[in-house]
């Protein structure tokens, strides 16, 4: 009788546990992490309120069409500039490269930046940002645009996967200054790709 009863408690015990722990969503491991960045209070940018009733982000389902193989030209010469963000900051980024591929038998280019912050952490010297806007986006996708995170390539080619294209944080919560993508790189198509616009509750 007393096995029965410690075998019950262990039981309810491990059902607890798996209740109270909610499993982290997403089909692949960029989703999954994405998610637990945002379930996490400490790294989170959804506000408090939000914060309480999330479950996961939306995203485009998966689309190997839009993972792809860029050729990538370096632009030594660019001088750094200011770039636009939603609020008065005013960050130092340069056009490291332009990015160019063909999605459906049709030719499209992306300028992809390195940011000229003197103060920046040195394990960030090899990123590389890129900021852009698509036919999805005020509909599908956030209005202001979505951001690929990249790093410097060893080669002349540069693999852009818009199945990893995310939203700005500003898409969550106005206490937030995020870049504006540059004209230069908007995108004629559809993107659908990436996350999705965040349905605020």
């Amino acid at each position: 009788m007393k096995k029965i009863l410690v075998l019950l408690c262990v039981l309810m015990s491990t059902i607890g546990c798996s209740q109270g722990k909610k499993e982290i969503v997403g089909k692949t491991a960029f989703q999954r992490e994405l998610n637990a960045s945002f379930k996490d209070a400490s790294t989170s940018p959804l506000t408090k309120k939000d914060l309480k009733t999330f479950s996961g982000l939306e995203f485009f389902p998966v689309n190997e069409k839009f993972n792809v193989t860029a050729s990538f030209k370096l632009t030594p010469n660019t001088k750094p500039f200011k770039m636009p963000t939603s609020t008065t900051r005013t960050p130092m980024y340069r056009c490291y490269g332009i990015a160019t591929f063909t999605i459906d038998g049709k030719e499209y280019s992306l300028e992809i930046y390195q940011n000229q912050d003197p103060d920046r952490d040195p394990a960030y010297k090899d990123d590389l940002f890129l900021p852009f806007t698509d036919q999805t986006n005020g509909f599908a996708s956030y209005g202001g645009g979505r951001y690929i995170d990249l790093k410097i390539p060893t080669e002349n080619t540069i693999v852009i996967n818009f199945n990893e294209a995310y939203n700005p944080y500003c898409a969550y919560s106005d206490r937030y200054s995020c870049p504006i993508p540059p004209r230069v790189n908007f995108l004629p198509i559809e993107i659908n790709a990436g996350v999705k616009a965040y349905k605020k509750h």
